[in-house]
């Protein structure tokens, strides 16, 4: 998916809120896959959370960049030290020896796409940054903290909130809702009730888009004899045909087979592959459903509320809320009108939110 500003119409775009001046507020989806923006001034912005470093004079002079970012990187990744800095929303190797020469390179790749974040809000020199960064539920302490040191370096302040709440916090459903995000690395569960959640009221499985891309890959190779894949181009595939119920017309790849490409017909593996989440996600549910108050625990059934790129597969609000059915004796499924920028523009109202005081204290 091509990096781009949000597609919905002027008429159905939220007006940016009012900022205290000299103060640019930022909302950042920090993402595994991609990375969303969402700025007071009304900049709004996302790409693919990849940075790529030329690997030698070469590569750098035919790029002609220090660095690359998003699907910029990926298209010249074989000319590339090629980083995907985050996995499962979290820094890679952050929980290993800061020192490490592992935990150095992908702590620069993500401070780098932190830095080019914030230069997609195009702040004025004379502004400070305030930001919120959205991170899974059940994120560590030293993950958060990795997150906070790759963002003190180019924004004056920032501090971290979990995805699914940024999610609810910026439709304004503060209670009463169960809220489920589906990223890349992972899918994250939130249950709103009036206040902040508390650990337990969030969960977190890696059950997700690359797991999705996993399986899929997986199946692929097992029906499709002499195939060449690549994790790019299974994406790819499960991004433009990615359904879990019902479909009625055939879903034709074409792959490369000692050099030729070759048709395939992939239908069965994309939505076995696509309906691998949906077991995960449907225990995390129980836990968060049955470990609540009985008298509102119908409320929250017939209220959840499903974000993220993975809510983009078609049929599964549908299918979630039949299985809900199937498991609880109702459920009711709400898929938010914009998977991409849902938690940016979360973050953001959170950013704008907090009293000045708050924002004082922290720089």
């Amino acid at each position: 998916m091509p990096a781009a500003r949000n597609p919905i119409s002027p008429e159905s775009k939220p007006s940016a809120p009012d900022a205290k001046e000299g103060v640019l507020y930022i909302g950042i989806d920090l993402g595994t896959s991609r990375t969303a923006v969402a700025a007071s001034n009304g900049v709004r912005e996302s790409c693919g959370s990849l940075v790529g470093y030329p690997k030698d004079v070469v590569s750098r002079k035919a790029l002609k960049k220090d660095v690359l970012f998003g699907e910029e990187a990926l298209r010249n990744r074989l000319s590339l030290n090629f980083f995907r800095p985050l996995a499962m929303g979290v820094i890679q190797h952050s929980e290993d020896d800061p020192a490490s020469p592992a935990a150095m390179e992908f702590m620069r790749a993500a401070s780098d796409l932190v830095r080019h974040a914030v230069s997609l809000a195009k702040a004025r020199t004379d502004e400070l940054v305030y930001a919120v960064i959205g991170c899974p539920a059940e994120c560590s302490i030293k993950n958060k903290k990795a997150i906070l040191d790759a963002a003190r370096s180019v924004v004056d302040c920032a501090m971290i909130c979990s995805e699914p709440f940024s999610v609810a916090y910026g439709m304004d459903i503060l209670k009463d809702a169960l809220v489920i995000d589906i990223g890349a690395g992972t899918t994250d569960l939130c249950r709103m009730h009036g206040t902040l959640p508390a650990p337990e009221d969030q969960t977190t499985n890696r059950c997700a888009g690359d797991s999705v891309d996993e399986q899929l890959k997986k199946l692929l190779k097992e029906s499709c004899p002499g195939a060449q894949l690549t994790i790019h181009r299974v994406t790819e595939i499960k991004e433009k045909f990615s359904y879990v119920g019902e479909q009625t017309d055939p879903v034709w790849v074409d792959l490369p087979v000692n050099g030729k490409p070759t048709p395939f017909e992939v239908s069965r593996q994309v939505r076995e592959a696509c309906r691998s989440i949906i077991p995960p996600m449907l225990e995390d549910m129980q836990k968060l459903i049955g470990s609540f108050d009985p008298d509102f625990q119908s409320i929250l059934k017939r209220n959840v509320l499903l974000g993220g790129g993975g809510s983009q597969i078609r049929g599964l609000g549908s299918a979630i809320e039949k299985a809900m059915i199937d498991l609880f004796g109702e459920g009711r499924v709400t898929s938010v009108p914009e998977p991409v920028y849902a938690g940016a523009n979360g973050s953001l109202k959170i950013a704008h939110d907090m009293p000045a005081e708050f924002w004082e204290k922290l720089r």
